[in-house]
């Protein structure tokens, strides 16, 4: 059957009008006739005038047919062959493996296994299911998965919209959970052909997101996750000798045995199902270093004061510095806040690409601005406002984390190896802004002193967060296996090469034709 992708193209067979008026308008001279008198010269014209022919037939027929096969070619011509249906598919997320959730739908995977479904992993490759793993997972045990199942974390929406592609005519059965993390990314309409059903995941799950210690005591940041919030905590518990037990508080299933400079689990905490990986001990305190010379220090004790309270936050403390001087050594601190007007030493910015993060404030005495400041977790309940904004310079690399109403960047990042410069337009001072006075400031600096998880620590994170989507968000569930059954699959032959190539063997005969008329000599009367 013969279809065209882009039908309004055909629009363009109006050109084959052109050829046909410029053989009926391209009047070949006439012949000369001798005449005995003029009289009847103006009657012989008109008739020639009123007699249109079309001369060169084959001429124009090929013209006509060279217009006609491109106009075809951009309408996309194709043929459409129906495909054999075959067998339907049934995609299980992996981090439904091992979690004792399958045996609500086991019946129902039964009965479409029988009918030839194949069981696949909702993953990279779409990998079938071992008979052993489903074999294990009918006895009430684990089911066998390799780590690359077992990790592989990719959202939803584009894998199966993928696995539609690839099982083009097939019905598939998918089964994930509704957890928000893996509903990312856009939500296209599914193909019809698309069954997706949700299963519910263990209510809550309790972790340890990060440690760090000292030489007398370990601190503990705790996370809990339920289906409509994450929460972390922070513990601190005596530090025990190599080898021996850290239970958090208020976890008891959260055991692990200090091993160098990391905690090692012991098991699997029941409420989560899913290993604990090892976690790291942090360095014990946070080195913040605050230069503020005597004209600065009432910006410094605001400063100082959000730092404070930002502390709280922080999986370990908060070592934190206001002076008038610099420290002897520019790795004497994680962090730098420059408060006065003067440049920063090349030492110290020396120091950004092995992990020194830089906080420099204006330079500038600023212009007067009246507009208020965009920053994430700044409610709109507690706004503020900036008085006075002095120039930002925008080197490569440069993100803003802040901005105001206006878009005009408040606060920039720009990463240098290990380490970051924070380039403000503002000042913690009330002839600046009211930004010192915002209960809001000191959960703004956490966010830059602990910036978003990434690589292991995101990994943990995303392993163990169960906030999960409305059910009015997510595909209505269809019912019966009667909803599966085969739409019709087709696959498109194209067919533009093809008339691309008769296009041109089209033009290369009307040239030969059209230069094989002009060649011929013009007959004259005897």
């Amino acid at each position: 059957m013969l279809t065209f992708t882009n039908p309004s193209a055909l629009l363009a067979l109006l050109g084959l009008l052109v050829p046909l008026a410029i053989h009926l308008w391209n009047r070949r001279p006439g012949r000369e006739v001798a005449v005995g008198s003029l009289r009847w010269l103006a009657a012989g014209a008109n008739r020639r005038l009123r007699n249109l022919r079309l001369e060169q037939l084959w001429l124009l027929l090929l013209r006509a047919a060279l217009l006609a096969v491109l106009a075809g070619a951009v309408a996309g011509p194709a043929w459409r062959q129906p495909q054999p249906a075959g067998r339907g598919q049934v995609l299980i997320s992996p981090e439904l493996a091992g979690q004792n959730v399958l045996a609500a739908v086991r019946p129902r995977l039964d009965s479409l296994r029988r009918r030839g479904y194949a069981l696949r992993w909702l993953r990279q490759g779409l990998p079938l299911v071992s008979a052993a793993s489903w074999r294990a997972d009918s006895l009430g045990q684990p089911m066998a998965t390799d780590s690359a199942v077992a990790t592989d974390a990719a959202f939803y929406w584009p894998r199966i919209q993928l696995a539609a592609d690839t099982f083009a005519g097939q019905p598939l059965y998918v089964l994930t959970s509704a957890r928000m993390a893996a509903m990312q990314g856009t939500h296209r309409p599914l193909p019809p052909n698309v069954t997706w059903q949700t299963l519910p995941l263990p209510a809550e799950t309790t972790w340890l997101q990060a440690a760090a210690g000292t030489a007398d005591s370990l601190t503990l940041l705790v996370g809990r996750s339920t289906e409509r919030q994450t929460t972390f905590n922070t513990t601190r518990v005596a530090r025990p000798q190599m080898g021996q037990i850290v239970t958090a508080p208020g976890s008891p299933s959260l055991r692990y045995k200090l091993n160098n400079s990391s905690l090692q689990p012991l098991a699997a905490p029941a409420d989560s199902g899913q290993a604990q990986p090892a976690v790291p001990v942090q360095r014990a305190a946070l080195r913040v270093w605050v230069y503020a010379p005597t004209a600065y220090a009432a910006e410094a004790r605001y400063l100082r004061a959000a730092l404070r309270a930002a502390s709280a936050g922080l999986p370990g403390p908060l070592a934190l510095t206001v002076a008038s001087t610099l420290p002897n050594s520019p790795a004497a601190a994680d962090w730098l806040f420059w408060l006065p007007a003067t440049p920063v030493p090349a030492a110290w910015r020396a120091q950004v690409p092995h992990g020194l993060r830089l906080w420099q404030a204006p330079a500038s005495p600023g212009t007067p601005d009246t507009t208020l400041l965009v920053a994430p977790g700044l409610a709109a309940e507690l706004p503020a406002t900036n008085w006075r904004r002095a120039p930002l310079a925008a080197p490569t690399g440069t993100e803003a984390l802040w901005t105001d109403a206006q878009g005009r960047p408040v606060l920039t990042r720009q990463a240098l190896g290990q380490g970051a410069i924070y380039q403000a337009a503002t000042r913690l001072s009330p002839t600046w802004s009211t930004l010192a006075d915002n209960p809001a400031l000191p959960a703004l600096l956490l966010d830059i002193l602990q910036p978003t998880p990434a690589g292991a620590e995101l990994a943990r994170f995303q392993a163990h967060d169960q906030r999960r989507l409305d059910a009015g968000q997510l595909p209505a569930p269809k019912r019966g296996t009667a909803n599966l059954a085969i739409p019709p699959a087709f696959r498109l032959l194209d067919l533009r090469p093809w008339l691309v190539l008769l296009a041109g063997l089209l033009l290369a005969l009307e040239r030969w034709l059209a230069s094989r008329r002009g060649a011929s000599p013009s007959l004259s009367p005897a």
